[in-house]
């Protein structure tokens, strides 16, 4: 099974991406992580992202769907969940020809609806495990009292930069700009499967598993 996750920044994409990894035996394709380990990876195509963000200029679609190509030609597991791609219709197109190159497609498309009042809420009081990525939140999902990730026992936990009000209202406003009219492309494509975002995690993975099982 090949899927999107589909939503805001902090809609809580990650969190069910990382659930299905574990109970499904799918592979998470995240662009962010995968720019990363690209940036030190020492490859032609690492290079290339490495020059890019030494210069701060914004990384292509050309490198992007090269990053992509080279994680599907890998083993992909019982599926892939595509986290963060595609954000354009551009990307679309491109992973609905990669897909297709390989005799697959893309078999749902979960788009998680979060009220922007509480997606800032919920990202300005986020933090993270530093070494499993075990998310928690100052409110909702507080750092154990002894200082310790309930998930693997590590001590250090980091904010991403990006986590306060005025930088978050910045991101919503690009992602309806650029990456909302998604909703509608795969919409008509028959693949949208639109749910509540908004609960407890256990919770909204219900509401996954309802989607991908329709």
């Amino acid at each position: 099974m090949n899927i999107i996750l589909l939503g805001p920044p902090g809609a809580g994409k990650g969190t069910q991406a990382r659930m299905l990894v574990e109970e499904r035996g799918m592979v998470q394709l995240s662009t962010g992580d995968m720019l990363r380990a690209a940036k030190t990876s020492g490859t032609e195509m690492g290079n290339k992202v490495a020059d890019v963000m030494a210069r701060g200029d914004l990384v292509t679609d050309e490198i992007v769907i090269g990053l992509i190509a080279e994680h599907l030609d890998g083993d992909t597991g019982a599926g892939v969940i595509f986290d963060g791609f595609p954000r354009t219709l551009a990307q679309a197109d491109a992973l609905r020809d990669l897909l297709g190159k390989r005799g697959e497609s893309l078999d749902a498309v979960v788009a998680m609806r979060v009220d922007d009042e509480a997606l800032i809420s919920r990202v300005t009081g986020r933090s993270t495990c530093a070494n499993c990525g075990e998310v928690y939140h100052d409110q909702t999902k507080p750092i154990p009292d002894d200082g310790k990730c309930v998930k693997c026992g590590h001590t250090e936990f980091t904010r991403r930069s990006d986590d306060n009000e005025d930088s978050m209202r910045h991101r919503l406003l690009v992602y309806y700009r650029d990456t909302s009219p998604l909703i509608g492309y795969y919409h008509a494509h028959g693949q949208l499967r639109s749910i509540d975002g908004l609960g407890a995690i256990d919770e909204v993975k219900e509401r996954v598993e309802g989607a991908l099982a329709s």
